[in-house]
Formats: structure tokens, C-alpha cells, sequence
């Protein structure tokens, strides 16, 4: 059997329809970013990053990188192990303890990554609680619902960012079933915002858990960084509160936040808590070190909210389609994969401007986009630069400008 056949043809047919994914081989360099090294040959040799998650630029911050150096050589490089055998390093402790500090909460477990803490977390809840029912947002992440389903628990799936729906869901069920109310701050596509006061009080009003993501709000909302749950002080009101080091912290791992009782629970019982590798310990000597600086600097925050403003407000100007939301997100519509694809290689190749086209199945069929993450390292002349760009191309592509 040619199974090489066999995945060339899919691969063929996400290609025809503008869906395959084309990765740039791009070298970041300490001091230079958002520009980057690129190392592809139909690219300027030089390019600026438009759709980093590293939000905040804390991957260049020199308090980070001493802290990994430090470790590095006072540790050496990998774990050693999981945590249950020969992985636990005092650097993971620290960071936990940092990590429950900034939510609020008693305890905090350490991931290798977003995805992993939610899928090991929800899969963990749902399968260990019984007669569990798990009541998850329709646009929640992919490491969300694969965690339920993984679970096996029963699933009522809520309509996005409607508690009416969800406490309609919620009163159909049994009074005794465990409920767990899966939900996202910060949804990374739309850049929308979640109602969580309302969501939080509807969940409360059935006694159900509530489970929050909060990965593209950690560091970036609040007082201290501590997401939108901080900034609206519900943190205290929240069951679990779920986060990532790899986007505005710059560094890599996931994490939950709750009561000592639950995530030792977690921590017990979660398969890709006890089977996985732990962090580098120079990781998590970063990933405190950035967790800490941002609680109490609120300067790149305040630039990135006035980076973020001002290209909003120069696309309205130029008439340019992209989603209004209260984030940090600016999504810029095309509806259509080909063209998505091909804007983005123009892009980079004439414009030297870096950002991945976001095509199916990251988002439904007919609402393709160009998402645009401006940080505090982005100059003025870097948004003049891309706004001018995207006028051009507009105009010569003939996208309609238009968002719904």
C-alpha cells in the first residue's frame, strides 16, 4: 500500500483550497525585535513580525533572559525527569508559587504547555468526578474540547458568550451532577471578551465550577498582569483559573490555579501531568522572573494598549475591514483562504511584513483573516509602514471593505 500516496492526496487538497500552511524560517535576535532574521529566499533578508503572542516583547527582556542564563549554569539544561521521578527542581516550585500568587489562589501545577494543561486538567475533572457534566463555550480552544473529549463526561455545549444560553443549559440538568463551566477571557480569534461577571454569577446561581482560560489575558490585563478576571476582580470567584508562560510572558509552559485540594487532584491523577517531562528549570527561572516583573511594571502594557489604539485607528481611517473588539487583537478580514494566503506572501516578499494568514479550520470557512498582534516594541513607523502597505494592496486585490 503507498501510504505516502495516500497523504499527498489530502496534503493536495488542502493546497487547492488555500488551507496548507507554509511555515517562514524567521531567527529572532536580542535587541532587534519585532524585526527579525529571515532566512527564506523570496523574503527581504530583514522583516518585522506582526502576529507574534509573545505580546509584550518579554522574550527580549534582559531581566528574563539573566534569569535563564543564571539557571542554566547553575542547573544545566533539561529536567531530568518527570516530576514524580526526578523532575521537580526548586525553580518549578518558585513558580508556582508565583503563579498562585498573582490569581489569588492557594496553589498552582506547572504544564509544558497551554495545550497540555488544559487537555490534562478538563480531561482529569471530567473523568474523575462522577456523573460529571461539562458546559463548554462553542468557540472555546482546541485543547478545551479535546480535553472533554477526552473525558468521556457528558458535554452541553453553550452558545458564545451568552449566559442565558448557558443558564438554560444549566437548569436542564440533574441538581446533584457535578457541572464544570468551561470558558475563554480572551477569545484569540474574534479578540472578543467574555461577560465573565454574568457568566460567573450564573454558574454560581446552579453551584457549578467554573473553568477559566485566561492565556491571552495573563500579563496583559489587570493590575498585576493577572488577566481579566484580575482587572474585573472575579479572580476570587472563580473555580479554576487556567494560563499560559508562552505568549505574554515569553517563554514557554502551561499552568492551572486553584485550591490546594484541586490541584493536588490534578496534579495526582492528570496522565500528561505524570507522564511528561518537566520544564527546563532555566525555563521556569525565566518564566518567575517575567511573572514577577510584570506584576509590578505596567509600562509595556501601557504601550501596547497605545500601539494597538493607534493602528485601529489609522485601519478606520483607511477603511480597512478588521473586527472591533476590547482587546489587544486586531483581525483583519479577508473571507477568502486564497487570497488570505496570497496577501500574506506579498506581504512579506514586497513589504517585508511577517503575519500568518488564519484560514480553516483555526476559523470557519468564509471568515479568513490577517491577525495583527501590535506590541510595545512596534514604532510608529512600523504601523505607518504596515497600515500604507495594506492601503495598497486593497486597492490593487479589490477586497471588498467590508467586516460582517
Amino acid at each position: 500500500m503507498d501510504f505516502d500516496a495516500m497523504f499527498n492526496a489530502q496534503l493536495n487538497a488542502l493546497k487547492e483550497e488555500g488551507n496548507y500552511r507554509i511555515f517562514a524560517e524567521l531567527e529572532r535576535r536580542c535587541g532587534t525585535f519585532p524585526r527579525v532574521k529571515s532566512h527564506d529566499d523570496d523574503a527581504p533578508d530583514e522583516v518585522t513580525v506582526w502576529c507574534s503572542n509573545d505580546y509584550l516583547g518579554m522574550g527580549q527582556n534582559p531581566i528574563v533572559r539573566q534569569a535563564m542564563k543564571d539557571a542554566v549554569d547553575l542547573c544545566g539544561t533539561g529536567a531530568g525527569g518527570t516530576r514524580n521521578i526526578s523532575g521537580t527542581n526548586h525553580y518549578h516550585v518558585r513558580l508556582e508559587h508565583e503563579l498562585a500568587d498573582l490569581h489569588g489562589k492557594e496553589a498552582a501545577l506547572l504544564f509544558t504547555s497551554g495545550y497540555v494543561s488544559n487537555w490534562a486538567a478538563l480531561s482529569t475533572l471530567g473523568s474523575r468526578l462522577p456523573d460529571a457534566v461539562i458546559l463548554s463555550d462553542e468557540l472555546n480552544h482546541a485543547s478545551m474540547i479535546e480535553g472533554i473529549r477526552h473525558s468521556r463526561a457528558k458535554k452541553a455545549i453553550w452558545k458564545h458568550n451568552d449566559p442565558e444560553d448557558l443558564d438554560r443549559k444549566l437548569s436542564a440538568l440533574p441538581a446533584n451532577a457535578p457541572k464544570i463551566v468551561a470558558f475563554e477571557s480572551v477569545y484569540s480569534m474574534d479578540g472578543d471578551i467574555c461577560p465573565m461577571q454574568e457568566i460567573v454569577e450564573v454558574a454560581e446561581k446552579h453551584g457549578a465550577m467554573t473553568y477559566l482560560d485566561e492565556v491571552h489575558a495573563v500579563g496583559l490585563y489587570g493590575p498585576r498582569g493577572g488577566g481579566i478576571s484580575e482587572r474585573e476582580g472575579l479572580a476570587d470567584r472563580i473555580t479554576l483559573i487556567e494560563g499560559t508562560l508562552g505568549k505574554a510572558y515569553g517563554c514557554v509552559g502551561g499552568y492551572i490555579t486553584g485550591s490546594a485540594a484541586m490541584c493536588d487532584f490534578v496534579r495526582s491523577f492528570a496522565s500528561g501531568f505524570i507522564f511528561t517531562t518537566a520544564l527546563p528549570p532555566a525555563v521556569a527561572a525565566a518564566a518567575q522572573a517575567s511573572v514577577a516583573y510584570l506584576k509590578q511594571s505596567s509600562t509595556e502594557r501601557e504601550l501596547q494598549q497605545q500601539r494597538v489604539a493607534r493602528l485601529r485607528e489609522l485601519l478606520e481611517k483607511r477603511g480597512i475591514p478588521h473586527m472591533d473588539n476590547p482587546s489587544h487583537i486586531i483581525p483583519v478580514m479577508i473571507k477568502d483562504p486564497v487570497k488570505c494566503r496570497m496577501l500574506a506572501d506579498i506581504l512579506m516578499r514586497d513589504w517585508g511584513i511577517y503575519v500568518q494568514p488564519i484560514n480553516y479550520p483555526t476559523v470557519p470557512k468564509g471568515t479568513e483573516r490577517l491577525r495583527f498582534t501590535p506590541g510595545p516594541l512596534h514604532s510608529d513607523a512600523d504601523i505607518d509602514h504596515l497600515v500604507e502597505a495594506l492601503t495598497v494592496l486593497w486597492k490593487q486585490c479589490a477586497i471588498a471593505h467590508a467586516v460582517a
